[in-house]
C-alpha cells in the first residue's frame, strides 16, 4: 500500500561535495558544497592539502536538484497516513525532497528507537561501508588500514573497530580530522606514520596520492578495496615495480550491488536495516560536521565554501524536525 509521508518534520543532509555513491567523499575528509561538476556528473569539491584531488575549477554552480539525497523522512521523516503500523513512525526513505509525498510502503524503513533522526541521515554512508566489508571480509587478527578519514572512510573504520583485529589505523593528512577520529578511540595517523604490511586496506580518499599510499601499505598477497569515486577522471595507478611479483589485489566496491560474501543471503533491505542498527552507536556522530536550519541553507553553503564548516556531513533540519 501507499503512505503519505510528511517530510516537513524531517532531517536531511548536505553531503559536503558528494551525492550518495560508493565513496561519499571526494578528498578523504574534505568534501564541500553541493555543486555540479561537468567532469564527474556528481557534486564536486574543492582542493585541500594532503591527499590532493586531481580536479581543476569549481564546476557549474547550482543546486543538486531532485536527486534522492539521503534524508530521514526524505530521508528521515514521519508517516502521516498509511498502514497503522507506520503512522506516526520515523522512517528512512530515498526520495527527492518535498514537503509531502506519497510512496509505496515498501520504500520505507522504520528507524530503530535507539537511533536519533540526526544520526540516521548517515544511513547511506554506513550502508556503503558495510557493503565494503562484505566485499572483503576482515579476519580476526588482521592488520588493516583505512586511507581517507572522511565520511565513508570514517564509517568503515568505525565498523571495523568492532572486529578483533591485530591493528586498525585510519590514515588522513588533516590533523584536525585525525583528532576528531581519535576521540572515538580510533588510531588516526598521518600518512607518513602509517604502518605497513597490512592484510587489507580500504581506500576512500579519491586521490592519486591516497591510492598510491594505500597500495604501499599492503603486505605481500594482500588486498586493497577501492571505494573512491573518481568520476570522469583517469587516475594514475602505480602498478609497476613489485605490484605483480607481490601478487597484490585491487577490489572495487560499490553499493549498487550487495557485497560478494553476502550476495546470496542478503538483499538491499536487509543491508539497510543492518546499517541502521549499527547507527545506535553514538561514535558515528563524529561524522557530522554541523547542524543548520533549513532557512539558513544559503549561509551554510557559503560556510562550506570558505571552510568555516569543517569536514563531515552537514545536517539540515526542517521546521519541527522529529
Amino acid at each position: 500500500g501507499e503512505v503519505a509521508l510528511l517530510e516537513g518534520r524531517a532531517h536531511t543532509r548536505v553531503l559536503r561535495g558528494r551525492d550518495v555513491t560508493a565513496a561519499d567523499e571526494q578528498l578523504g575528509s574534505a568534501t564541500d558544497a553541493a555543486v555540479e561538476r561537468p567532469d564527474a556528473g556528481l557534486p564536486g569539491a574543492r582542493r585541500r592539502q594532503g591527499f590532493e584531488p586531481d580536479l581543476a575549477g569549481t564546476g557549474r554552480d547550482g543546486p543538486v536538484g531532485a536527486r534522492g539525497v539521503l534524508g530521514v523522512g526524505g530521508p528521515v521523516g514521519v508517516v502521516e497516513d498509511g498502514p497503522a503500523d507506520l503512522v506516526g513512525r520515523r522512517v528512512f526513505c530515498l526520495h527527492p525532497h518535498q514537503d509531502r509525498y506519497v510512496v509505496d510502503a515498501s520504500m520505507l524503513t522504520p528507524l530503530p528507537d535507539a537511533v536519533p533522526s540526526r544520526r540516521a541521515v548517515l544511513t547511506g554512508t554506513v550502508e556503503t561501508a558495510l557493503n565494503a566489508l562484505w566485499d572483503a571480509p576482515p579476519c580476526a587478527g588482521d592488520r588493516i588500514a583505512v586511507v581517507g578519514g572522511g565520511l565513508v572512510g570514517g564509517a568503515v573504520a568505525l565498523l571495523l573497530r568492532r572486529f578483533p583485529l591485530a591493528r586498525l589505523q585510519i590514515v588522513d593528512p588533516d590533523a584536525a580530522r585525525r583528532r576528531q577520529l581519535a576521540e572515538t578511540g580510533l588510531d588516526a595517523v598521518a600518512p607518513e606514520d602509517a604502518a605497513g604490511d597490512c592484510d587489507l586496506v580500504f581506500h576512500a580518499s579519491a586521490s592519486e596520492s591516497g591510492l598510491a599510499a594505500a597500495l604501499a601499505l599492503l603486505g605481500d598477497e594482500a588486498e586493497l578495496v577501492e571505494m573512491s569515486w573518481f568520476g570522469a577522471r583517469e587516475p594514475r595507478v602505480p602498478l609497476g615495480e613489485d605490484f605483480h611479483s607481490r601478487r597484490l589485489r585491487i577490489t572495487a566496491s560499490q553499493v549498487s550491488r550487495i557485497g560478494a560474501a553476502r550476495r546470496a543471503r542478503r538483499d538491499p533491505a536487509a543491508r539497510l536495516a543492518t546499517a541502521l542498527e549499527f547507527l545506535a552507536d553514538p561514535a558515528f556522530d563524529t561524522l557530522i560536521a554541523a547542524d543548520v536550519a533549513f532557512d539558513e541553507m544559503d549561509d551554510a553553503y557559503a560556510a562550506l565554501e570558505d571552510g568555516r564548516i569543517g569536514p563531515g556531513c552537514v545536517v539540515v533540519a526542517y521546521p519541527d524536525s522529529p
